[in-house]
């Protein structure tokens, strides 16, 4: 059995806050109007000051801007920025940013390694609850986001949020509708599955997803979905951690990113990577960086023909395979030590 356990050094930059989405279960969000953008000088600043510390990939993670809004080409245009400056600082971005347009979705692939967007649950009975004010959370919306992406060739990660009122019947339900969108267009690297954990910010009250269900759900994932997607786990969400073995040997093979803060999840810090890894390594377990694109698609083409990795990214990316592959000698660090990387991320300040 594969022992290796992946997870992408991460920094996660914020545009805004502002959404006008308003999920029941959302720590996240401020009201449209009640939040500064992020300006590209401060961007810049801490853009910089990750420079040479291991990090690897910036996401950047927004509100939403209402498609028809006046402000929606600016906030766009703001977010192609962040991931150009990110680029040329020598990171490779992966934004998740919400529902986008097909021309959006096409700008960005030639600026990002891979894009994301939760999926969360396919079952319209939501619309009814948690996402009663929420409408880019329409099911096919979303589903629609995963056709685009294989159309563009984007290497995709999607997921799940469970325990928000929805039957494990539905959870499966979900699952198989990422399998057969990734079976025609073979783009989907990942699945995040992601279990509910109430915050400080939220409005609606549920009860946390129980464990073993959880672990459960890891199985039924890893029956559904084609081998080739990763399952990927978010370890500061678990409720023991002791409780991150039970999910690797149930099928989860990624930590997903690791940063100073977790901005879905504020009331959850991130685990000691060091603390992680002899854990892991104490059960068995090798634990590895990763890029935010996974390596079959890197110099590879999709079943239509296109490259999967945009031309201006080719070079970023070898650089990086490089240095976790200990091709270049001062980066051999890296792979075995993830705790030199922790420490050397700078303090998160807004």
């Amino acid at each position: 059995m594969d022992r290796i356990v992946t997870y992408s050094p991460a920094y996660t930059i914020v545009p805004t806050y502002e959404c006008f989405n308003r999920c029941a279960y959302c720590n996240f969000r401020t009201d449209p109007g009640q939040d500064e953008w992020l300006p590209l000088t401060v961007a810049r600043d801490r853009l910089r000051a990750l420079q040479n510390t291991g990090v690897i990939e910036i996401l950047i993670l927004s509100g939403e801007v209402h498609p028809n809004s006046p402000r929606r080409a600016a906030w766009f245009e703001r977010i192609y920025q962040l991931c150009q400056l990110a680029l040329d600082l020598g990171f490779l971005p992966h934004t998740n940013v919400g529902p986008l347009t097909l021309a959006e979705m096409a700008r960005l692939k030639t600026v990002n390694a891979s894009l994301g967007l939760m999926i969360e649950q396919v079952t319209p009975r939501l619309l009814a609850t948690v996402h009663r004010h929420a409408p880019s959370k329409v099911p096919e919306k979303r589903l629609e986001q995963l056709t685009w992406a294989g159309q563009l060739a984007i290497p995709f990660t999607t997921g799940l949020l469970l325990g928000i009122g929805e039957t494990i019947a539905e959870r499966r339900e979900s699952l198989a509708a990422i399998a057969a969108i990734h079976e025609r267009w073979g783009h989907i690297q990942e699945v995040i599955l992601q279990p509910h954990r109430q915050g400080h910010a939220q409005t609606w009250v549920g009860p946390d997803l129980e464990p073993r269900e959880f672990v459960q759900s890891i199985a039924d994932a890893r029956q559904i979905l084609p081998p080739s997607i990763t399952i990927q786990v978010p370890p500061n969400l678990l409720p023991d951690p002791t409780f991150l073995i039970a999910c690797l040997e149930a099928g989860a093979r990624d930590l997903g990113g690791w940063g100073p803060k977790d901005e879905v999840n504020p009331d959850y810090p991130h685990p000691s990577a060091s603390d992680l890894y002899t854990q892991l390594a104490a059960a068995g377990w090798q634990l590895v960086p990763r890029l935010p694109v996974y390596p079959r698609y890197v110099g590879g083409r999709s079943p239509a023909g296109l490259p999967w990795i945009s031309p201006k990214l080719q070079a970023v990316v070898t650089q990086w395979n490089m240095d976790l592959t200990g091709a270049r000698p001062q980066f051999r660090w890296f792979a075995g030590s993830p705790s030199l990387v922790s420490a050397a991320l700078p303090p998160f300040t807004g």
